[in-house]
Order: structure tokens, then C-alpha cells, then sequence
């Protein structure tokens, strides 16, 4: 009985740490999304303060330009960064779960974690109830493989 429950409390952590692996794709996805934003709102905000009362545009210092321009080059690289491991993450999840090899099981797991879908949503694009995704999905957690090195990749992330 004892080894049943610890059997049990292991496979939930497994999956626990396979679907935080999973998400991490759709974190990098909501950074990026995030950092565009904040680069519209530093130009939006730039553009507003060089505006007087008269509608034209007027300089207000070298020291403001320079530390706008070096605010918007430091977000333009987080941008990037952020792009790279958004490719990195989703080559290596999607090769992950096209090794699976229960079609069912890739959808369940591509729509949830690629495409970021509710339940309900992968239930309908597959045609099945969403118990029977929610049996696809475990299963597809007992049959994905995690990196080697995870402890490495999620820190990275």
C-alpha cells in the first residue's frame, strides 16, 4: 500500500515537472508579447513629452534622448534573446511530441502547449468530450520524454 501511494506521488511529480517543461514555450510567447508592449508604451511616452501646448515638437535635453535610446536598445535586445529561446523551446517540445506516437495524444499536447488552448477548445477541434482529451492528455504525460538536463534548461528560462 505504502509503495502504491509513493509510486503514485512520484508519477504526479513527474508530470508536474513535464508540464512546467511544457508550458515553458507559451511563457516565452507571453514575454515577448510583454516586451513589445513596453517598447510601444516607451515610444508612445517619448512622443508625448517632446509635445507642448503649440502641437510641435521640441528637444527637451541630450541626457533624456540618450537615456531613452539606451532603454529602448536594452528592451530591443531582451526582444531578441526572448525570440531565440522562444524558437529554441518550441523545436525542441515540438520534436518531443512528434516522437509520440498516438496521434491523439501529439494533438492534445500540441494544442495545450503550442497552441495554448482551453480544454474545452481541444475538445472541440478533435471531436471528442473533454474527459476523453483529459485521458489523451495523461497518457501523452506517461509517454513524453523530458530533456536530460532539465534542471539546466529551466533554469535557463
Amino acid at each position: 500500500m505504502d509503495k502504491d501511494k509513493a509510486r503514485t506521488a512520484a508519477v504526479k511529480e513527474e508530470n508536474e515537472k513535464k508540464k512546467e517543461y511544457l508550458k515553458s514555450y507559451l511563457r516565452h510567447v507571453r514575454r515577448i508579447h510583454r516586451i513589445n508592449e513596453e517598447i510601444r508604451e516607451i515610444r508612445s511616452m517619448r512622443a508625448s513629452i517632446s509635445l507642448n501646448n503649440d502641437g510641435m515638437p521640441h528637444g527637451s535635453g541630450q541626457e533624456d534622448l540618450s537615456g531613452y535610446a539606451a532603454e529602448l536598445d536594452d528592451m530591443e535586445r531582451d526582444l531578441i534573446q526572448e525570440r531565440y529561446h522562444r524558437i529554441r523551446t518550441y523545436q525542441d517540445i515540438a520534436a518531443r511530441i512528434k516522437r509520440l506516437s498516438s496521434e491523439n495524444e501529439k494533438d492534445v499536447l500540441f494544442y495545450r502547449y503550442i497552441k495554448g488552448l482551453d480544454w474545452w477548445e481541444i475538445a472541440e477541434k478533435m471531436r471528442y468530450s473533454e474527459r476523453q482529451v483529459h485521458r489523451f492528455h495523461g497518457k501523452a504525460l506517461a509517454h513524453i520524454r523530458l530533456p536530460e538536463n532539465l534542471k539546466d534548461v529551466i533554469e535557463c528560462q
